[in-house]
């Protein structure tokens, strides 16, 4: 056994005040069943605007291995997962969400794995009935689409809750990219991989953060993050569609001028006008999203300004 190791425990929270005595209860207990293992914890307060920067401050009283970072606004959690690596003093990292929909009992089999040799364990979500059907149907077909077109693929119902040695979180921080799909980025940097399962939860409180629109985003995000497939796909979409146009330009020329039949045109006009025009913009909405992203990156702006370390 691999004995005095660090563990940073990263927490992202934005207006996660009714929760957050109730995450330290439980964490707490469950690092003190690991005698080996110091804890750090790393809450990176995404501009709440309820209550809990000031819990936080509360909790740090009674938990002084609390450290908190205060962003300067809301800048999503895929800059406080940034940020929390980046502070991350710890042998070994975790992030884990503070809605305790991420068990934190399993983090001593997570450790267990670690001493093992494995670099990364992953926390998989055997059974999600917890989420909605719409969800579910959703991550799924996310996850299918994503690992059909983008590579390295990413593990099916895993989230950020996941255990990393310290090469990993450097290998991460080392990446310079300021758009971050950290779901991609965790599967791209590789290394001895292995997992744990367990059964997601109900949320302890309050609600969730990511509705129907950010998930969305997020899902496009991670679709052009990894992979110029989505880019690809159009010239072939592009050929089918000259191909069809080919084909049925010489079955008009010919029932014209062989047949004599009449081709009426404004129905037939209007549908391809309106069809090919559909196309189109789908084209352009697809190559704005890459466009966007490299303009964003050239910008070399930060992940997050931090307001106050406390």
């Amino acid at each position: 056994m691999v004995e005095n190791k660090v563990l940073s425990i990263i927490v992202p929270v934005f207006n996660e005040e009714e929760v957050l005595c109730m995450f330290m209860e439980r964490v707490s207990k469950v690092i003190k069943t690991i005698p080996t293992i110091q804890a750090e914890y790393i809450f990176i307060n995404d501009g709440s605007t309820d209550d809990t920067l000031e819990k936080l401050i509360e909790l740090k009283k009674t938990y002084p291995q609390i450290m908190i970072i205060d962003f300067s606004r809301n800048f999503g959690k895929e800059a406080a997962l940034t940020a929390g690596l980046q502070y991350a003093n710890g042998d070994i990292t975790i992030p884990i969400d503070v809605d305790l929909q991420d068990p934190p009992e399993l983090i001593p089999e997570m450790i267990a794995k670690w001493n093992e040799g494995f670099d990364v364990v992953l926390a998989h979500r055997s059974n999600r009935d917890s989420d909605t059907f719409l969800k579910r149907f959703s991550a799924n077909c996310f996850y299918k689409l994503n690992n059909k077109i983008s590579t390295p693929s990413i593990p099916d119902n895993v989230g950020d809750y996941r255990l990393m040695d310290r090469t990993v979180v450097d290998a991460l921080n080392n990446l310079p990219e300021s758009k971050r799909f950290m779901k991609g980025l965790f599967a791209w940097v590789g290394f001895k991989t292995t997992q744990v399962e367990y059964v997601r939860p109900e949320r302890a409180a309050g609600e969730s953060k990511f509705n129907g629109w950010k998930l969305w985003n997020f899902a496009l995000e991670g679709l052009t993050s990894f992979g110029t497939a989505p880019l690809r796909v159009w010239t072939y979409v592009g050929a089918l569609v000259a191909g069809i146009s080919f084909i049925m330009t010489m079955k008009i020329l010919i029932q014209v001028l062989f047949m004599g039949i009449d081709v009426p045109g404004y129905a037939s006009l209007m549908v391809a006008v309106t069809f090919l025009g559909g196309l189109q913009l789908i084209g352009i909405g697809t190559l704005g999203e890459y466009l966007g992203r490299t303009y964003m990156e050239s910008k070399n702006r930060p992940v997050f300004i931090v307001r106050s370390i406390l």
